[in-house]
Protein backbone atom coordinates (compact mmCIF):
# COMPACT_ATOMS: atom_id res chain seq x y z
CA UNK A 1 0.00 0.00 0.00
CA UNK A 2 1.47 3.35 -0.99
CA UNK A 3 1.86 5.97 1.71
CA UNK A 4 0.55 9.45 1.08
CA UNK A 5 3.12 12.21 1.16
CA UNK A 6 1.90 15.50 2.47
CA UNK A 7 3.39 18.79 1.40
CA UNK A 8 4.48 19.41 4.99
CA UNK A 9 7.11 16.69 4.86
CA UNK A 10 6.20 15.65 8.40
CA UNK A 11 2.46 16.01 8.83
CA UNK A 12 2.47 14.73 12.39
CA UNK A 13 4.99 17.42 13.38
CA UNK A 14 3.01 20.07 11.48
CA UNK A 15 -0.20 19.06 13.27
CA UNK A 16 1.48 19.22 16.68
CA UNK A 17 2.89 22.65 15.85
CA UNK A 18 -0.57 23.85 14.75
CA UNK A 19 -2.07 22.45 17.96
CA UNK A 20 0.56 24.27 20.03
CA UNK A 21 -0.25 27.53 18.28
CA UNK A 22 -4.00 27.06 18.75
CA UNK A 23 -3.65 26.20 22.44
CA UNK A 24 -1.45 29.24 23.05
CA UNK A 25 -4.16 31.41 21.50
CA UNK A 26 -7.33 29.88 22.95
CA UNK A 27 -6.41 27.20 25.47
CA UNK A 28 -6.75 23.42 25.20
CA UNK A 29 -10.52 23.31 25.69
CA UNK A 30 -11.16 25.28 22.49
CA UNK A 31 -8.99 23.01 20.32
CA UNK A 32 -10.80 20.94 17.70
CA UNK A 33 -9.44 18.56 15.09
CA UNK A 34 -11.35 20.43 12.39
CA UNK A 35 -9.69 23.72 13.37
CA UNK A 36 -6.35 21.95 13.57
CA UNK A 37 -6.75 20.60 10.02
CA UNK A 38 -7.63 24.08 8.77
CA UNK A 39 -4.58 25.61 10.44
CA UNK A 40 -2.29 22.93 9.00
CA UNK A 41 -3.88 23.20 5.56
CA UNK A 42 -4.83 19.53 5.33
CA UNK A 43 -8.01 17.50 5.00
CA UNK A 44 -10.31 17.19 8.00
CA UNK A 45 -9.45 13.48 8.18
CA UNK A 46 -5.68 14.01 8.49
CA UNK A 47 -5.55 14.75 12.25
CA UNK A 48 -7.78 11.76 13.02
CA UNK A 49 -5.56 9.57 10.84
CA UNK A 50 -2.50 10.48 12.93
CA UNK A 51 -3.99 10.83 16.42
CA UNK A 52 -7.41 9.17 16.36
CA UNK A 53 -9.18 11.89 18.30
CA UNK A 54 -8.55 15.03 20.33
CA UNK A 55 -7.43 13.02 23.35
CA UNK A 56 -4.90 11.21 21.14
CA UNK A 57 -3.54 14.52 19.89
CA UNK A 58 -3.26 15.92 23.41
CA UNK A 59 -1.63 12.67 24.57
CA UNK A 60 1.10 13.17 21.95
CA UNK A 61 1.47 16.81 22.97
CA UNK A 62 1.74 15.89 26.68
CA UNK A 63 4.37 13.23 25.96
CA UNK A 64 6.37 15.70 23.90
CA UNK A 65 6.06 18.27 26.69
CA UNK A 66 7.35 15.91 29.37
CA UNK A 67 10.30 15.01 27.12
CA UNK A 68 11.10 18.70 26.59
CA UNK A 69 10.79 19.37 30.31
CA UNK A 70 13.11 16.48 31.16
CA UNK A 71 15.72 17.84 28.74
CA UNK A 72 15.38 21.37 30.16
CA UNK A 73 15.80 20.16 33.74
CA UNK A 74 18.76 17.98 32.80
CA UNK A 75 20.42 20.86 30.91
CA UNK A 76 20.10 23.11 33.97
CA UNK A 77 23.04 21.30 35.55
CA UNK A 78 23.70 20.66 39.23
CA UNK A 79 22.42 23.92 40.74
CA UNK A 80 19.00 23.13 42.20
CA UNK A 81 17.92 26.78 42.03
CA UNK A 82 18.72 26.77 38.31
CA UNK A 83 16.66 23.61 37.90
CA UNK A 84 13.70 25.52 39.36
CA UNK A 85 14.39 28.43 37.04
CA UNK A 86 14.57 26.00 34.10
CA UNK A 87 11.14 24.68 35.07
CA UNK A 88 9.71 28.21 34.95
CA UNK A 89 11.51 28.94 31.66
CA UNK A 90 10.03 25.76 30.19
CA UNK A 91 6.51 26.81 31.24
CA UNK A 92 6.94 30.23 29.63
CA UNK A 93 8.62 28.96 26.45
CA UNK A 94 6.29 25.96 26.01
CA UNK A 95 3.05 27.31 27.38
CA UNK A 96 0.77 25.07 25.32
CA UNK A 97 2.60 21.95 26.42
CA UNK A 98 2.55 23.14 30.03
CA UNK A 99 -1.19 23.81 29.90
CA UNK A 100 -1.86 20.26 28.67
CA UNK A 101 0.73 18.22 30.61
CA UNK A 102 -0.77 18.85 34.02
CA UNK A 103 -4.36 18.30 32.93
CA UNK A 104 -4.56 14.49 32.71
CA UNK A 105 -8.31 14.80 32.22
CA UNK A 106 -7.54 16.06 28.69
CA UNK A 107 -5.45 13.11 27.49
CA UNK A 108 -4.70 9.44 28.06
CA UNK A 109 -2.45 9.77 31.09
CA UNK A 110 -1.84 6.02 31.32
CA UNK A 111 -0.55 5.83 27.73
CA UNK A 112 2.94 4.31 27.70
CA UNK A 113 4.67 7.21 25.91
CA UNK A 114 3.25 9.73 28.37
CA UNK A 115 4.12 7.61 31.41
CA UNK A 116 7.70 7.13 30.19
CA UNK A 117 8.16 10.83 29.39
CA UNK A 118 6.60 11.87 32.72
CA UNK A 119 9.06 9.53 34.48
CA UNK A 120 11.98 11.13 32.60
CA UNK A 121 10.92 14.58 33.84
CA UNK A 122 10.38 13.34 37.39
CA UNK A 123 13.75 11.59 37.38
CA UNK A 124 15.48 14.76 36.15
CA UNK A 125 13.88 16.78 38.95
CA UNK A 126 14.72 14.21 41.61
CA UNK A 127 18.30 13.81 40.34
CA UNK A 128 18.76 17.55 40.86
CA UNK A 129 17.21 17.26 44.31
CA UNK A 130 19.51 14.37 45.24
CA UNK A 131 22.58 16.39 44.19
CA UNK A 132 21.31 19.36 46.22
CA UNK A 133 20.63 17.28 49.32
CA UNK A 134 24.03 15.54 49.06
CA UNK A 135 25.76 18.94 49.09
CA UNK A 136 23.95 20.06 52.28
CA UNK A 137 25.28 19.35 55.76
CA UNK A 138 24.24 15.94 57.10
CA UNK A 139 21.97 17.42 59.76
CA UNK A 140 19.98 19.38 57.17
CA UNK A 141 19.67 16.77 54.47
CA UNK A 142 17.45 14.24 56.23
CA UNK A 143 18.15 11.29 54.03
CA UNK A 144 15.27 8.89 54.16
CA UNK A 145 13.11 8.21 51.11
CA UNK A 146 10.02 9.85 52.60
CA UNK A 147 12.00 13.04 53.27
CA UNK A 148 13.41 13.04 49.75
CA UNK A 149 9.95 12.48 48.26
CA UNK A 150 8.47 15.28 50.38
CA UNK A 151 11.32 17.62 49.42
CA UNK A 152 10.88 16.76 45.76
CA UNK A 153 7.14 17.41 45.95
CA UNK A 154 7.76 20.72 47.72
CA UNK A 155 10.30 21.82 45.11
CA UNK A 156 8.00 20.84 42.26
CA UNK A 157 5.01 22.58 43.86
CA UNK A 158 6.97 25.79 44.34
CA UNK A 159 8.36 25.91 40.79
CA UNK A 160 5.04 24.84 39.27
CA UNK A 161 3.08 27.30 41.39
CA UNK A 162 5.38 30.15 40.45
CA UNK A 163 5.17 29.23 36.76
CA UNK A 164 1.37 29.01 36.90
CA UNK A 165 1.06 32.35 38.68
CA UNK A 166 3.47 33.94 36.19
CA UNK A 167 1.54 32.64 33.19
CA UNK A 168 -1.74 33.79 34.74
CA UNK A 169 -0.40 37.32 35.27
CA UNK A 170 -1.13 36.99 38.99
CA UNK A 171 2.25 38.03 40.40
CA UNK A 172 3.05 41.55 41.60
CA UNK A 173 4.39 43.99 39.01
CA UNK A 174 7.47 44.76 41.12
CA UNK A 175 8.87 41.36 40.11
CA UNK A 176 9.46 42.84 36.65
CA UNK A 177 8.92 41.29 33.25
CA UNK A 178 11.73 38.70 33.19
CA UNK A 179 10.33 35.35 34.40
CA UNK A 180 13.78 33.84 34.97
CA UNK A 181 15.05 36.73 37.08
CA UNK A 182 11.79 36.80 39.03
CA UNK A 183 11.91 33.03 39.62
CA UNK A 184 15.54 33.25 40.71
CA UNK A 185 14.60 36.01 43.17
CA UNK A 186 11.53 34.29 44.60
CA UNK A 187 12.61 30.64 44.55
CA UNK A 188 16.07 31.67 45.74
CA UNK A 189 14.51 32.77 49.03
CA UNK A 190 14.26 29.09 49.89
CA UNK A 191 18.04 28.83 49.86
CA UNK A 192 18.65 31.89 52.11
CA UNK A 193 19.97 31.12 55.52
Amino acid sequence: MAQHRYHHGDLRRALLAAATEAIEEKGPAALSLRELARRAGVSHAAPAHHFGDKAGLLTALAAEGFELLAAALHDAGDDFLEIGVAYVRFAVDHRAHFEVMFRPDLYRADEETVAAARKQARDALFAGLARFQAARPATASGGDEDDTAASGLAAWAIAHGFATLWLGGALPAQLGDDPEAAARRVVGRLFDG
